[in-house]
Formats: C-alpha cells, sequence, structure tokens
C-alpha cells in the first residue's frame, strides 16, 4: 500500500491537466503576477523580452538562407522561434502577450483590473528593455554578419516587410497571432513536465509565424535590430522611425484583443463563470 496522500498521488501522475483544471490554474498564476514585486516583475520581464529576442535570432539565421523555399523557411523559421516562448514558460519570465491570460484572474475578481493594467505596462516596459538590450549585445557580436552578411540582409528585409504594413493589417495579424500565444501558454499550464511544455509551445509558435503574424515582444527586436543592421550597411534602404512605431502600436492593440479577449475572456465564460441554471 502507498502511504502517499491522494492529492500527492494525483500531483505524481503524467496526465495533462483537463480545460476546467487549466482554467483554475490560469487564476493561481494571474494571481502570482499581479502580486509579483514590481521590481523583480521588471527583471523577470526584461529576461522575456532577451528570451523572444533569441528565438527571433535563430528564425533570422533561418531567414538568411534564400536556397530555402517559402514554406520550408517559414515552417523552420518558426520551429526554431519557439525557443523565445520555451524558455519564457520553462525558465520562467514575464511576457506581455502571455501575461494577457490575466483577464481570466481580473474576471474572477482575484485582483482588480487596474492591478491587472498596471502589471501589464509593466511587464511591456520591461520586455522593451530586454529586446534593446539584446540589439545591442547582438550589434556588439557582430551578429548581422554572419553568412558572409546574409543574416544582416534578412534582419533589414524582415524589419522592411513589418515597417511597412498597413495598420489594420499588422492589428488583424496581432490579434490571430496572440490567440496561438495564448493558447500555447494555456497549453503549458496543462503539463507536468518539461518536455511536455516544449511540446505544448512548438505548433503555436511554428503556425502565428509561418503564418506571418504579428508579435509585439518580437517586433521590439526585429525592427530595432533592423534598423541597425541597416545602419551599418546591410540591406537596401532604411527602416523608418514612424513604420516602427505604427506596427508595435497596431501589433499591440491587436495583441490584447487576441490574447485577452479571444482566449483569455472565452474560457472564462466557458469554464469559470457561473451561469444561471
Amino acid at each position: 500500500m502507498s502511504s502517499l496522500e491522494p492529492e500527492e498521488i494525483a500531483a505524481l501522475r503524467p496526465d495533462a491537466l483537463a480545460p476546467a483544471q487549466i482554467a483554475a490554474k490560469a487564476v493561481t498564476v494571474g494571481k502570482g503576477k499581479a502580486t509579483m514585486p514590481a521590481a523583480q516583475a521588471f527583471v523577470s520581464a526584461i529576461l522575456a523580452g532577451i528570451f523572444i529576442g533569441l528565438g527571433a535570432s535563430f528564425m533570422l539565421v533561418v531567414k538568411a538562407d534564400t536556397k530555402l523555399g517559402f514554406a520550408a523557411s517559414s515552417v523552420l523559421g518558426g520551429f526554431v522561434f519557439s525557443l523565445g516562448l520555451y524558455l519564457v514558460v520553462t525558465a520562467g519570465a514575464e511576457l506581455f502577450t502571455g501575461n494577457n491570460l490575466m483577464v481570466i484572474g481580473a474576471l474572477q475578481k482575484e485582483y482588480s483590473p487596474a492591478q491587472m493594467l498596471s502589471r501589464w505596462v509593466l511587464v511591456y516596459l520591461g520586455n522593451l528593455v530586454g529586446s534593446l538590450i539584446l540589439v545591442a549585445l547582438m550589434a556588439g557580436a557582430d551578429f548581422a554578419g554572419l553568412g558572409s552578411g546574409a543574416v544582416g540582409e534578412a534582419m533589414v528585409r524582415v524589419a522592411q516587410g513589418k515597417a511597412t504594413l498597413a495598420f489594420g493589417t499588422a492589428f488583424f495579424r496581432g490579434v490571430l497571432c496572440n490567440m496561438l500565444v495564448c493558447l500555447a501558454v494555456w497549453c503549458s499550464f496543462a503539463t507536468r513536465t518539461v518536455v511536455d511544455k516544449l511540446f505544448s509551445v512548438v505548433t503555436p509558435v511554428m503556425a502565428f509565424v509561418a503564418c506571418g503574424f504579428e508579435h509585439c515582444v518580437a517586433n521590439m527586436f526585429f525592427l530595432p535590430m533592423g534598423a541597425v543592421a541597416a545602419a551599418a550597411g546591410y540591406g537596401e534602404g532604411g527602416v523608418a522611425l514612424q513604420g516602427i512605431a505604427a506596427n508595435l502600436c497596431a501589433s499591440t492593440l491587436g495583441n490584447i484583443v487576441g490574447g485577452a479577449l479571444l482566449v483569455g475572456v472565452v474560457y472564462w465564460f466557458v469554464y469559470l463563470k457561473k451561469h444561471e441554471a
């Protein structure tokens, strides 16, 4: 006979959590994020900006190989980009887009909407700082020079494509992007092992990258990095500051709608809202 209590035995099972259990866990996780000391949350957000940027850098190496076909480049680029979210959910870091799921705990009245919004702002700024730190590190490492400058050309090409998107296009691509990112985070809540976490994030992230959707935190790295590479003489033309600002604004708004509304609010309604019989 086992000396373990039933709850301890359940905790040892490899089974994934059921959706209703994921919803309950999302509330608990959100409360932890809302009450984390601001300094710790900000530093953790800096880490997330760096982690996502590392995934983006990995993707740029793939994009630098122009011999790859469109589909192969897009799918492989998405696969390696998933490094970023895997590090966030496994190593631990505060990511603005994933934190859009905090709306679930706010709707459950575990913390106020003001607490949620203030934490979103803090984490967003921390993600931006982390992204810019990585841009500086990559510039110092001459990352753009890899592949005889092919990586630098890919940096400029990717950044120009994002900076010239119409506002509405970037917005809707942002909506679709964070639906997938928040679904990946939601699925990671269900996992019990490190390997489970890897599998939970890879396919949603591959999908959003391959489909060309817009992730505001990734773009905090892609756009400045492309501008730096263009200033260093890689590629053709530059990356306009106005285009950078417009993309970040549109993709951020879209990410909030896709993550907070289309995933967070919907799952709260399905699994946690008390409905009259």
